[in-house]
């Protein structure tokens, strides 16, 4: 009965570590697309920061696809920033440069976390399958020092037993 017991234990301990390693993976592919939008940001940032002040001419932009755009970059030129909700305001060079900033410093923040959280995980995972495989090495021992009830039986009928005996007379001896 207790290796019953200990059987299903080890069953909630797997279906524990293979839900945690789905989360794991999930967590993995989050922090990916966090960093891509991160190096897309710094990106920006950085296109935004190497235009010159006074404006550049003939600026190729790219569109996508490997197609680009020639423009001109005025002294002013506005920046056509997303401020959330998919609304969009025009800023200076400048504003649009500390708003990239500022969501960068959050985005960092957030995959410092969901990094750290991760980690965590992985160590509770990393217990989880220890503790998986030390249970089935005492269930694989116990099996091994228990003896099942086949063996029982067959040392059982190799123990040999003692024919009764009576006496020529009817009368019952010892033995018997």
């Amino acid at each position: 009965m207790m290796n019953v017991i200990d059987q299903a234990e080890l069953q909630k301990i797997a279906q524990q570590v293979e839900i945690s390693r789905e989360r794991l993976q999930s967590m993995e592919q989050q922090i990916q697309r966090l960093d891509e939008v991160r190096l897309e940001q710094v990106r920006a940032m950085n296109t935004l920061k190497s235009i010159p002040k006074h404006g550049s001419e003939g600026i190729m932009i790219p569109l996508g696809s490997g197609v680009q755009i020639l423009a001109n970059i005025s002294e002013n030129a506005g920046i056509v920033i997303d401020i959330g909700s998919r609304v969009q305001a025009e800023k200076t060079r400048e504003e649009a440069i500390i708003i990239l900033t500022n969501r960068n410093d959050e985005l960092n923040n957030i995959l410092q976390k969901l990094k750290s959280e991760y980690e965590v995980l992985e160590q509770y995972v990393v217990s989880l399958a220890h503790q998986f495989t030390s249970g089935v090495e005492q269930i694989q021992e116990n099996k091994l020092e228990t003896p099942t009830s086949n063996e029982i039986l067959a040392e059982t009928k190799q123990i040999p037993t003692r024919n009764k005996r009576r006496k020529r007379g009817r009368e019952l001896t010892l033995d018997d």
